[in-house]
């Protein structure tokens, strides 16, 4: 069943509060903010300012990607840089957009590493860190770092598990990457209660296991009343196993066009439309239980900056707490 008294969701950290209130949808970017549509590497030029300029603009989150190789098969490099170093990078030159990462992939990096870095990044940002987790999809990747592509499912359960564990104090864990007893200790510890944990997709777990042991899910668009289906059995399932209420984030590819009432015409994973049809359908999955949107602007056809201006201007303030 649907929570329709908008429980509200925990309390973990500073970016998480902001970002997720349930009943409600907020919208952010996907970095890099750029137009690349017509190559798989974008060319980041203006990146830091861009980031600040959705800061000002009022987005609430931008979200980095994981992409440790240039997979020419997949068509798309993400914003080149190391997630981590970047995600440090950006918390010092910006104030109150929540930093997100959609999402590591942890059956490639060692969970000790990715506790310690995402813990770095969360506190050194003052609680902005929103960790989005998968077990990959590109499975190129996997053996240019001696990783076993079809176990990705079990080794995405135990580092999630490690990195779980490393949050605690007298941490406890033997698994496939090591044993951890309460003689060691890992530092710093999260800026909230604990790393929040966006798991992606199924990323090769049961719906309940996610239900269970994510703090939210990330889901990726359905058409029609497919993604009403999806998002129903997400709350229902979260009722079921006696779960707290949790957020669902989607992505979404846009080209907003000059003409405000352009009809929606598809482009991949989204589509071009005039803000008036994209707030309608935003607020369609505002309505069904989506609680945030990350906008992808690589298939813009207008420069981005007026783009961003445009989405400040008549798509955020309908999407304002109390509009």
């Amino acid at each position: 069943m649907r929570d329709d008294t908008h429980t509200p969701f925990e309390q973990i950290n500073r970016g998480f509060t902001a970002t997720f209130q349930n009943g409600r949808l907020s919208v952010g970017l996907v970095v890099p903010i750029a137009q690349y549509g017509q190559s798989p590497v974008p060319d980041i030029e203006g990146h830091l300012e861009r980031v600040q300029q959705a800061e000002q603009l009022g987005f609430k989150a931008v979200w980095l990607r994981d992409v440790p190789f240039n997979v020419p098969s997949f068509g798309d490099a993400g914003q080149l840089f190391d997630p981590f170093t970047y995600l440090g990078y950006l918390a010092a030159k910006t104030t109150d957009i929540a930093l997100g990462v959609a999402s590591i992939v942890l059956p490639l990096r060692h969970p000790a590493h990715v506790a310690k870095a995402a813990a770095t990044a969360d506190v050194l940002s003052g609680g902005r860190l929103i960790l989005g987790v998968a077990s990959g999809d590109r499975p190129e990747e996997y053996p240019a770092m001696n990783r076993n592509f079809d176990s990705r499912g079990e080794a995405f359960r135990e580092s999630f598990e490690y990195i779980r564990a490393m949050g605690t104090t007298a941490s406890q864990i033997e698994n496939r990457f090591g044993k951890v007893d309460s003689s060691i200790d890992m530092l710093p510890r999260p800026s909230g209660s604990k790393l929040p944990l966006l798991i992606t997709g199924s990323s090769r777990q049961s719906p309940d296991w996610i239900a269970q042991h994510g703090d939210g899910w990330m889901t990726y668009p359905h058409p029609g009343v497919a993604q009403d289906r999806v998002l129903h059995d997400w709350q229902t399932r979260l009722t079921t196993l006696r779960q707290v209420p949790k957020p669902v984030l989607q992505p979404l590819y846009i080209d907003l066009a000059d003409d405000a009432d352009e009809s929606p015409s598809p482009i991949h994973l989204g589509f071009r439309s005039g803000y008036r049809p994209l707030v309608q359908y935003l607020r369609q999955l505002e309505k069904i239980g989506v609680n945030h949107v990350a906008l992808n602007l690589r298939f813009s056809t207008k420069p981005v900056e007026a783009t961003l201006d445009g989405l400040a201007e008549h798509v955020l303030p309908a999407f304002e707490q109390g509009t």
